[in-house]
């Protein structure tokens, strides 16, 4: 496993929404759902667009660009276009940052 890494201010994350940040050369997006943490890639594997500026739906993202969903969960698609999953990260609240095992 790798290590946590502090990405960010928790209190900056409400419940509902997303945001990314960069994290040793890759864009990592990160939602808070009913509490919990999840970070995803911020790329979609459909065309490269930014996931963090989509839908989100309970766990369920919708990109922007062409309606693909992916479950944050586990990174799966749910609807295409897209066929490949996003990669997800374990992530955490510690002392009031948000922290991203990478």
């Amino acid at each position: 496993m790798g290590a946590f890494i502090s990405v960010g201010s928790a209190g900056d994350l409400d419940d509902g929404d997303m945001t990314n940040f960069e994290v040793e050369g890759a864009r990592i997006g990160v939602a808070r759902v009913d509490g919990a943490l999840y970070a995803f890639s911020d790329v979609c594997t459909h065309q490269g667009c930014p996931l963090a500026e989509g839908e989100l739906r309970g766990t369920e993202l919708e990109c922007e660009c062409h309606g693909s969903v992916f479950q944050l969960k586990t990174g799966e698609v749910l609807e295409g276009p897209a066929t490949r999953p996003i990669e997800v990260y374990p992530a955490r609240e510690v002392d009031g940052q948000i922290q991203i095992e990478v």
